[in-house]
């Protein structure tokens, strides 16, 4: 803590002795110029905006040019802007609602004061939507548009789908892991990357406490940074000078969904409910000067986990209904207490209560009329259960495309684990106007984010049983049962602290506006990862594990030393530094153009080489130091945008721009190198290796298991004979090397993009809005297995599908991955949306956009562990020589609409109902076609296949397989459309999916002296087209085709041509590419709530 303030104090000083500036967004602001009515620039006009809510007062003066500007504003109003000037009328705009981060235009003109012509020229607010400037793609979302937007999750991700950019967290195909989420300009994100989901839950903050939301895609505003897809910048709400406050809940169980899909009557419902509760409550201290705000919300989800069920015998593996016997797991269940003494827990009830607690603090003090500064603080808690992980596994093959809890394979209920999130957060935003042309914000903001796991299981190895062996005598790789204490779960949990200070200058001069400064962000990460820390068995059978025979794999994490909680550590800075011009050109035409520069700086002190490592070599004589993180890289990004108001009335408008901008990279991605170092803990596998399910290697040393499994680690350590001491002089090289390139480059990507803005001359508001935006990849990131030799003399299969073929000693070190992070420059993208805004009638507002989206990229990170990653990028030739393809984030195709009604008729006494319906109807998910084996021999399932032109270009085992192929070809319009190539990741799209979400709202008002009391009935209905047709709203999943995997590789014929047979379920050949999503939660469902709100 010594050094950090030792390191900041310098910056600090230099923050207020210099210009300055950063990436949160958290004001508003206003400019204009004002001229008289013979057109001369009138200097010295006084400008007052007053926010009429808060009786806050803003002033500026006119400039040479006629010119003012006023910056730190709150967002919101309305407002009333006072425009004055001695001799002149006086005029007065009412009734002006400011967006985040976006500059409204308040043009004046003056008229000389006669006798005849005296007092305040009222005028109301602009007619025209775009008074307000934005260069580049950006969607405002007011605190009235997110109460009527329909929701049940209550999240951030469910607002944001009014951009028409947005899939979740994901933006215009991005990762939503580097989605920048910012809260009055504190770093909300999830920074570790383990998931795309928002820290404290994927909640941490509550809608009923958020005022404004920004989304950005393409701002060429050099203050915004941190992300490459899209950023998302809100504020909180503020008190005024009137009391206000609401109460409310929100209700919904297991009979308010669907349990139907395609006709077909859905698993009994388990027993479950949801219950928000919370309250807010804000006014005056000090009116006109002091203001406070309050927020608590508290959410319970009491329910069941895991949703599928074991196999009661004789039924079919669908729905919800699992394969594995319900009878075998009873055997296991008893077989564990029986020779272990070990509970493993239900295999009926997976009980996992889920619990929500928001609490949020905010003062806002007017300190005089020239600075103003607020503070906020917010405290999240959430605890959640979770099946187990999907499929991940230190063995000699992974069984990629499936699943331990699904169809094919059923866990018990204490192989579950709990994920416990913590978010707090604090945030201090000092507004000041030091002249009538220089004005300043100061923000610092701290958050402490804190994810830790739990499990309800003692201390148990975990154990994976597969489902034996087909009827020719080979391993069927697929799943059937787990057990245990969760693999990932001991000693798992991230600790990450974010420190930013920033401060902007603005300085108008003439027809600039000028911008610059500085910013500072500090970030710690702690991650403790013990993947297998109690141990980990993989039997071939059921028959062998209750037999005790010898399993075909083992792995064991165990910190060195005796030390129990190992965990490894990741610091950096990051500074910062901007400079921008807004330039007036004319009063039709504005130029904004600067450039940024980020430098980002490691510590190299939470770390250490380790020399085993060190002493390997890899290809062309590359080293892996463990103890070096990448050096300081100075990343430039230059920006300029336009605004062309064609006719000068802002009816008509173009503007774009063109600029780099530079992101991050979860932070998983760099503590992989020091967690795998060995330096921490150690870890050990024993495997056995298969080529198309047959064993290729083992290990004898799992022969020590033959008759038992060993259960406490200490105790297998050392009957294993394994190292427990390190010192610098007996380091070891594990199998899984992880590194980063000493050059490596955070992510940055050149956007530049064109726009239209138009309001049709119509006798109602009714606009149109045409956007397009190319992305270049400039530094893109993927993962380099530098342990695999170079392919100068690999040999190809000979036919149509000619990949690689690889050698039996590709691995330069056997038995070892070398995983280096890396830069590339590849990749692409494009956007391309229309949105019609209209307000055809009083209380009617109707939004249509249609937004067409592709990515290209080498690598979309799919995971967090570094060689589970590099696996599962889906390539021709294996990870390392994958070339630009369809980002897994890819909606190609979007159409959202929105339409809002109030109906001011009474209903059982209200005053009004509200209508709010949203549709979203996009092209389904992405999968790709894939052999369900490894055919290139790299050790890596599912291949990219080859759709073959026609029947010359493949060879099958059988006719049979043969006529079931082109059936199903014929019957896939991605595969008959693509015949004679390879297959894209991602670009085989399930069926168009549309969702009709309605929230109804009906108002119950009264007056109390002055005080006006309300009570809001809140009926939301998400998806309510599957209640009135069981296939609407429905995904479609590629698991009725085996997960697209339709191939299997059989081996070469004597041409050394590859040979194939298609793949069988049950017996039966595949017929259909997609099936409906047989899940409830793909159903119908509602929840009521009731709202009391104040004044």
């Amino acid at each position: 803590m010594n050094q950090l303030i030792k390191k900041l104090l310098p910056l600090v000083a230099l923050l207020f002795f210099s210009f300055s500036a950063s990436a949160q967004i958290t004001t508003s602001s206003i400019n204009g110029q004002i001229l008289s009515d013979s057109g001369e620039k009138l200097v010295g006009a006084t400008v007052i905006a007053v926010h009429v809510p808060s009786g806050t007062n803003y002033y500026a003066v006119a400039n040479i040019d006629g010119r003012y500007a006023i910056q730190g504003m709150r967002p919101g109003g309305p407002y009333e802007i006072r425009v004055h000037l001695l001799g002149y009328q006086t005029s007065l705009f009412q009734d002006i609602v400011l967006q985040l981060g976006v500059t409204f235009t308040q043009d004046a003109v003056l008229t000389i004061s006669t006798e005849e012509l005296e007092g305040v020229v009222v005028i109301a607010s602009p007619s025209s939507k775009f008074s307000n400037e934005k260069t580049g793609a950006a969607t405002n979302i007011s605190s009235s548009q997110i109460g009527r937007m329909p929701t049940i999750n209550r999240s951030i991700s469910d607002i944001a789908r009014i951009s028409p950019y947005a899939n979740g967290m994901s933006f215009a195909g991005g990762d939503g892991r580097s989605t920048n989420f910012t809260v009055d300009g504190a770093n909300f994100n999830n920074n570790f990357g383990l998931s795309p989901n928002l820290p404290g839950g994927g909640n941490p903050i509550s809608m009923d406490a958020i005022d404004e939301i920004q989304v950005v895609i393409a701002p060429f505003d050099v203050r915004q940074t941190n992300f490459i897809g899209g950023g998302i910048n809100a504020i909180t709400k503020s008190g005024t000078n009137t009391f206000k406050g609401t109460a409310y809940t929100y209700y919904r169980n297991q009979d308010m969904r669907g349990n139907k899909i395609n006709g077909k009557e859905l698993d009994e419902r388990a027993k479950e409910s949801n219950t928000v509760y919370g309250f807010t409550f804000g006014g005056p201290i000090i009116k006109n000067k002091l203001f406070f705000f309050t927020n608590f919300e508290m959410e319970k989800t009491p329910g069941q986990v895991i949703n599928y069920r074991a196999n009661k015998g004789g039924e079919t593996a669908e729905g919800n209904v699992s394969r594995t016997l319900a009878s075998d797991m009873q055997k296991v269940q008893d077989f564990m207490m029986q020779k272990y003494g070990y509970d493993t827990g239900s295999y009926t009830d997976f009980p996992g209560d889920q619990s929500n607690m928001k609490l949020l603090a905010r003062i806002d003090w007017n300190i005089s009329d020239n600075h103003r500064l607020n503070l906020r603080y917010n405290y999240t808690k959430n605890t959640a259960w979770n099946a187990p992980n999907g499929n991940s596994s230190d063995t000699g093959y992974r069984l990629n495309g499936t699943y331990r809890v699904g169809n094919q394979s059923m866990a018990f209920a204490n192989n579950m684990y709990s994920m416990d999130n913590k978010v707090q957060s604090i945030s201090a935003d000092l507004n000041s106007r030091f002249t009538d042309n220089l004005s300043n914000q100061l923000l610092v903001t701290f958050s402490k984010i804190d994810d830790v796991r739990g499990s309800k299981s003692a201390p148990f190895p975990h154990i994976d049983i597969m489902a034996g062996k087909d009827g020719s005598g080979k391993q069927i790789m697929e799943p059937y049962m787990s057990l245990g204490y969760e693999l990932f779960t001991w000693n798992n949990g991230v600790h990450n602290n974010i420190l930013t200070i920033k401060d902007d200058i603005t300085w108008l001069k003439g027809k600039h506006k000028v911008l610059a400064g500085v910013s500072y962000e500090y970030q710690f990460a702690d991650n403790a990862y013990m993947r297998n820390g109690t141990m980990y068995y993989r039997y071939n059978s059921l028959d062998d594990f209750l037999n005790s025979r010898t399993p075909e794999s083992f792995a064991i994490t165990y910190g060195w030393n005796g030390e129990p909680n190992p965990n490894a550590r990741v610091t950096f800075n990051q500074i910062g530094f901007y400079v921008q011009d807004e330039w007036s050109i004319s009063n039709k035409f504005k130029l904004t153009y600067g450039v940024r520069f980020d430098e980002l700086l490691f510590d190299n002190s939470d770390i250490a080489t380790n020399k085993a490592i060190y002493d390997l070599t890899f290809r062309d004589g590359e080293k892996i130091d463990t103890g070096l993180w990448p050096k300081a890289n100075l990343q430039i990004s230059p920006r300029v945008g336009f605004i062309w108001d064609v006719k000068g009335d802002k009816s008509l408008k173009v503007r774009g721009g063109t600029g780099l901008f530079a992101g991050r990279l979860p932070l998983v991605f760099f503590t992989n190198m020091p967690t795998n170092a060995g330096l921490v803990q150690n870890s050990v596998q024993f495997r056995t290796s298969y080529k198309n399910g047959v064993p290729t290697g083992y290990d004898k040393r799992l022969d020590v298991f033959n008759g038992g499994m060993m259960t406490n680690v200490q105790d297998a350590i050392k009957a294993l004979g394994l190292q427990a001491e390190l010192n610098e002089s007996n380091h070891v090289a594990g199998s899984k090397i992880s590194g980063v390139d000493p050059n490596f480059k955070m992510p940055q990507i050149w956007k530049s993009s064109i726009a239209l803005d138009w309001q049709l001359p119509v006798s109602f508001p009714l606009t149109l809005t045409g956007e397009f935006m190319f992305n270049k990849v400039v530094s893109g990131v993927t993962i380099d297995n530098i342990n695999i030799d170079n392919t100068m003399n690999w040999k190809r299969f000979r036919g149509a599908d000619n990949r690689l073929i690889y050698p039996s000693n590709y691995a330069l070190n056997k038995g070892k991955n070398a995983v280096v992070l890396t830069n590339t420059n590849k990749g692409y993208g494009y956007t391309a949306n229309i949105t019609l805004n209209a307000q055809p009638v009083r209380n009617l507002d109707i939004m249509v956009a249609y937004t067409m989206t592709e990515s290209k990229e080498v690598s979309g990170l799919p995971g967090s562990d570094p060689v589970s990653t590099w696996q599962g990028l889906i390539t021709i030739d294996g990870p390392n020589f994958g070339t630009v393809q369809r980002s897994q984030y890819v909606v190609p195709h979007r159409l959202i609409a929105s339409v809002n009604y109030f109906l001011p008729f009474k209903i059982f006494g209200g005053k009004g109902l509200h209508l709010n319906l949203f549709y979203s109807g996009s092209s389904g998910s992405g999968y790709s076609y894939v052999y369900s084996n490894d055919m290139n021999g790299d050790g890596i399932n599912r291949d990219l296949m080859y759709i073959p032109k026609n029947d010359s270009e493949i060879n099958f085992k059988t006719d049979a397989d043969r006529a079931a192929f082109w059936k199903f070809v014929e019957q896939d319009k991605y595969l008959n459309t693509h015949k004679g190539e390879y297959a894209e990741a991602y670009a085989a799209r399930s069926p168009w999916v549309h969702r009709f979400d309605l929230r109804i709202a009906e108002d119950f008002a009264f007056n109390i002296g002055n005080t006006r009391h309300n009570f809001q009935l809140v009926f939301d209905f998400m998806n309510i087209g599957n209640l009135l047709n069981s296939k609407w709203g429905v995904y479609q999943t590629n698991a009725i085709s085996n997960n697209s995997a339709i191939l299997k590789y059989e081996g070469q014929n004597a041409k050394k041509q590859p040979v194939f047979s298609m793949y069988q379920k049950d017996g039966n050949y595949l017929t259909q590419s997609y099936d409906y999503n047989y899940h409830y939660g793909q159903c119908w469902k509602f929840q009521i709530g009731i709202r009391y709100l104040f004044n």
